[in-house]
């Protein structure tokens, strides 16, 4: 019976999803941050290079 007990209160648990949930959402925004900054780095370090060049 304790058993039994035990195993349903597992399945009904979900606590612990939310946190995923959340982790899931954080790491998504990271990476998407990462890829969009990429190729704004590069523009950026083209302007300072031209305008150190014609200093």
């Amino acid at each position: 019976m304790k058993i039994r007990r035990i195993l349903k209160n597992l399945l009904i648990e979900d606590s612990g999803q939310d946190l995923i949930e959340y982790a899931l959402v954080a790491a998504f925004l990271a990476l998407s941050a990462v890829a969009a900054m990429a190729p704004i780095a590069n523009k950026m370090s083209n302007e300072f290079n031209g305008i150190g060049n014609s200093l």
